[in-house]
């Protein structure tokens, strides 16, 4: 083949001078080419000539007026408007609500612990009071549905990491139950007994959707605006933003 590097530097430069393309196409091309030189051709590529790259856009991240929040969650109920305050309230993304135990809410210090988030990192954050009372009723139906469930010989939840094989009888625990689990049983091959999982994410998702075209909203409405929204609903109620990036999780304040 005659093309070698400086030709495939050449190329991808137009890709993003002449044709304009976005900077995950011109990743996709150059991944590809190296594929292709290495597993194909069996010729691999040397170091590229340096190349204009196509510069990825930095986009701000959409959120709700405090009105469109008020009128999403009226057009919610049940399960899905609590989950839906609570991703909004405390600033959770979907996974780490998904993954709340109820070990991890603090009824007394108003905090939820949330843990192995993004960059599996712990963090605390508030416990709205807008959801305290209800999510306290609906922990104390856990406890006596997991009652129940312990007299009938099920009652264990799924375990992270190797925690199964260390405390065999930790997933009996009422505290390492899910906040939100699901409604059924799945066999682990591993312990060789039936657990419960958590809800999945998706559920969520579609009633977060569902309910932001039944209030009319003008924008697509996502799980993770909610979050983004809290945080600017935060800044503009004046709170500092050292404070947000702790409450977030995030690692740098311009995130």
């Amino acid at each position: 083949i005659e093309m070698g590097e400086a030709q495939v530097g050449q190329f991808l430069q137009h890709l993003a001078v002449n044709k304009g393309v976005a900077a995950s196409t011109q990743n996709q091309a150059l991944n590809a080419l190296l594929f292709l030189y290495s597993n194909v051709l069996k010729k691999p590529l040397g170091k590229l000539p340096s190349i204009l790259r196509a510069k990825r856009p930095k986009r701000l991240p959409t959120v709700l007026r405090q009105d469109e929040v008020e009128r999403l969650f009226a057009a919610m109920k049940g399960h899905h408007s609590l989950m839906a305050r609570l991703l909004y309230g405390a600033g959770l993304r979907l996974t780490e609500r998904t993954n709340l135990r109820i070990k991890d809410v603090d009824f007394t210090t108003n905090q939820i612990l949330v843990r192995d988030g993004k960059g599996f990192k712990d963090r605390a954050t508030m416990l709205p009071e807008a959801v305290k009372e209800e999510l306290s009723r609906w922990v104390n139906h856990l406890k006596s549905m997991h009652q129940k469930e312990l007299q009938a010989g099920r009652g264990r939840a799924t375990l992270p990491y190797a925690l199964a094989r260390k405390y065999p009888n930790l997933s009996k625990s009422l505290q390492w139950q899910y906040v939100f689990p699901a409604a059924k049983l799945v066999w682990s091959d591993e312990t060789k007994m039936w657990l419960r999982h958590h809800i999945i994410d998706d559920t969520l998702q579609r009633a977060v959707s569902a309910a932001g075209k039944l209030a009319e909203i003008e924008k697509p409405v996502s799980c993770h605006m909610l979050r983004h929204s809290f945080a600017t609903h935060l800044l503009e109620q004046g709170c500092d933003i050292r404070t947000v990036q702790q409450l977030m999780g995030h690692k740098h304040v311009e995130t």
